[in-house]
C-alpha cells in the first residue's frame, strides 16, 4: 500500500535536477549504481563521481574506461549524451578530506544532495590498517564532508551484512560495537604495523576478518558522527551477477563464489568447503543497487533523521541452500562449459576442515602434481593452451606462478578464507525492506524492484554461470557448441577414471585379504 500522507512524488521525479556524489563508483555495485540512475532517472542533473588514479592512469582515462563497460552499452545507444553528466571528482578516500581540492569541495557543498557511499575494501584477508584507513576513516571523512553539504537530503551508506556475525539473529538495528571506533583508529595510528598484525585476531574477536570487524565499527561511527544528517545504511548479504539490468547475468567481480566457480568450471576444483544444508544468502546486484536509490528517496521524502536500516537479504523470503546453489552452478557449467576445460565438472561439498583437507588432497592436489610433473616433461605445444588460459584463473587468485598447483593452493586459501560464511546459518531481519517495497507505486516498483520473494534461482543461475563465462572470463558465447563437444569427450574420460579407480581399490582389498 502507497503512503497518502502526502501527494505522492515518483521517485524519478525526485532525482529530476538533483547531483548525485558516488564513492566506489569504479567498484562492481558502484558502476550498476551509476548506470541505473543515469538510464532510470533521466531528469538527474550531474553525478560525481570520487576517482583516485590508479597504476599511472590518470582520473579522466579512468572514466573512460568505467563508462566503455558493457553495462552503458544501452545508454551508449539511446542515449548517449547522457554520459556526459558523469562527471570526476580527483580524490581519494584514504586522504585527508578525502583528497579533495577546495574548489571541488565548493562545488559539491553547493550542489549535491545526495551521497552513496560505497567506497570499501572488501578483501578478507586485509590488514587491519588498512581496513581501517578504508572502510572506517574514509566514512569519517565523508561524513564530514556531507556537513557542510547545503542541501543534503540523503546520506546512504552501503555496509554487510555481515558486519554483526558473531550474532546468529540480525535484526537492522545499529549494534554496540565491543570498542570505541575512535580508540581503534588511534590504536591502528600509532602502533606499530607488525604489533598490530599481532593483535588483530584478539582485536576481531569472534568476526572472521577485518571487513566485517571494520565494517560494523565504521555503523557505529556513523551513528556518533553523522549527527542530525538523513542516513541509510544498506547491508547487503553475498552480491552476485545481475538478475535483470541492465544486462542479466553481467559482473566483473571474482569475489564471493565465484572464483570456486570458475576453478570448478575448468575441472581443477573438486571439493569445496561448504554446508549444503546452510543458506546461501545471495542478493543480484541490481536489487542492492534498486534498494539504495529508493532509500534515498524515502529518507527525503519522510525527513527521518534517525538511521534507517535495511537488511537487503534473500534467505527469510526466499531461501536456496548452498547444496541446491551448487548443484544449478554445476549443471550450467556442463551447459555452457568454459572454454579450455580440462576435466568434466563436479562437487563434493564437505562441510568439516579434517575431511575437507584429506578429500582436497586424494581428489585435487595428487592429481595436479601429477600434471605438473607431466606438463614439465612433455612441452608439446597441445599442452601450452592449459597454460594460457590459466592466466585469467591466475590473476583472481593474485597468483605469483602459472603452474596449476600455485592455483590450487590459491584456490583452497580463498576456500578457508570464504568457509565462515559458507558453514554457518544467519537469520536477517528484514522488515524494513518489506515495509519500503509497500510505500512504492507500481510503476516504481517495477522499474526499482528490490523483492527477493519472486527470484527464481535456478533461472538466476543460468544467468549467473553464463554471465562470469561471457563477462568476466571474455569468452565468445558462439565457442559454446565447440567446447560442449570436447566435454562429452571428458565426461567419458571421468566415467573410465571413476571405474578404473574403484577397480584398483576392490583388487587392493582382494589382494590384501587373500594375503
Amino acid at each position: 500500500m502507497i503512503s497518502t500522507s502526502k501527494e505522492y512524488k515518483s521517485i524519478s521525479q525526485f532525482y529530476t535536477n538533483r547531483s548525485v556524489l558516488v564513492t566506489g563508483a569504479s567498484g562492481f555495485v558502484g558502476k550498476v549504481l551509476v548506470e541505473k540512475l543515469l538510464r532510470s532517472c533521466p531528469g538527474i542533473k550531474n553525478i560525481y563521481l570520487l576517482i583516485r588514479p590508479k597504476r599511472g592512469q590518470e582520473v579522466k582515462a579512468r572514466l573512460n574506461d568505467l563508462l566503455g563497460a558493457p553495462l552503458f552499452d544501452t545508454l551508449r545507444r539511446e542515449r548517449p549524451s547522457d554520459l556526459n553528466k558523469v562527471i570526476p571528482i580527483l580524490g581519494d578516500i584514504t586522504s585527508e578530506q578525502l583528497g579533495i581540492s577546495e574548489n571541488d569541495q565548493a562545488l559539491l557543498c553547493r550542489t549535491v544532495s545526495v551521497v552513496f557511499h560505497s567506497a570499501a575494501t572488501v578483501k578478507f584477508t586485509e590488514k587491519l590498517k588498512l581496513s581501517v584507513a578504508i572502510n572506517m576513516l574514509g566514512t569519517k571523512r565523508l561524513v564530514e564532508l556531507c556537513h557542510r553539504m547545503m542541501s543534503l537530503d540523503a546520506l546512504v551508506h552501503v555496509s554487510t551484512a555481515y558486519c554483526n556475525c558473531d550474532r546468529a539473529e540480525v535484526s537492522e538495528v545499529i549494534y554496540a560495537p565491543p570498542y570505541n571506533p575512535n580508540d581503534i583508529i588511534s590504536l591502528v595510528d600509532w602502533l606499530p604495523e607488525e604489533m598490530l598484525d599481532a593483535l588483530t585476531p584478539s582485536l576481531i574477536g569472534r568476526r572472521p576478518n577485518t571487513y566485517t570487524f571494520t565494517k560494523a565499527l565504521a555503523e557505529h561511527m556513523l551513528l556518533n558522527e553523522a549527527g542530525n544528517l538523513p542516513v541509510a545504511i544498506v547491508r547487503p548479504s553475498i552480491v552476485l551477477a545481475s538478475f535483470d539490468e541492465p544486462l542479466p547475468g553481467w559482473l566483473e567481480s571474482f569475489n564471493g563464489p565465484t572464483g570456486a566457480i570458475i576453478t570448478e568450471g575448468i575441472g581443477l576444483a573438486k571439493v569445496l568447503l561448504v554446508d549444503g544444508s546452510k543458506i546461501a544468502d545471495i542478493v543480484p546486484v541490481d536489487k542492492v543497487v534498486n534498494l539504495m536509490i529508493v532509500s534515498a528517496w524515502k529518507l527525503a521524502e519522510c525527513q527521518n533523521r534517525s538511521p534507517a536500516i535495511y537488511n537487503c537479504t534473500s534467505g527469510r523470503q526466499n531461501p536456496l541452500t548452498w547444496s541446491l546453489f551448487t548443484e544449478y552452478c554445476t549443471n550450467y557449467l556442463r551447459k555452457y562449459p568454459l572454454e579450455n576445460v580440462f576435466w568434466y565438472p563436479f562437487t563434493i561439498l564437505v562441510h568439516t576442515e579434517p575431511l575437507f583437507t584429506i578429500l582436497s588432497f586424494l581428489l585435487q592436489t595428487l592429481p595436479i602434481y601429477f600434471m605438473d610433473i607431466l606438463f614439465r616433461i612433455f612441452t608439446a605445444r597441445r599442452f601450452k593452451f592449459v597454460y594460457t588460459y590459466l592466466i585469467k584463473v591466475c590473476l583472481c587468485f593474485n597468483a605469483s606462478s602459472f603452474r596449476i598447483f600455485t592455483i590450487l593452493k590459491k584456490y583452497n586459501k580463498l576456500l578457508r578464507s570464504t568457509s565462515f560464511f559458507a558453514t554457518r546459518q544467519w537469520t536477517f531481519a528484514d522488515d524494513n525492506v518489506r515495509s519500503l517495497l509497500k510505500n512504492l507505486s507500481p510503476e516504481d516498483e517495477k522499474i526499482f524492484n528490490f523483492d527477493m520473494a519472486n527470484i527464481s534461482w535456478e533461472k538466476y543461475l543460468e544467468r549467473y554461470v553464463f554471465g562470469v563465462r561471457k563477462y568476466l572470463m571474455k569468452q565468445d558465447p558462439q565457442t559454446i557448441v565447440k567446447t560442449k563437444k570436447k566435454l562429452q569427450k571428458l565426461y567419458f574420460i571421468n566415467f573410465a577414471t571413476a571405474v578404473l579407480i574403484i577397480v584398483g581399490f576392490f583388487y587392493i582389498l582382494i589382494t590384501l585379504s587373500i594375503n
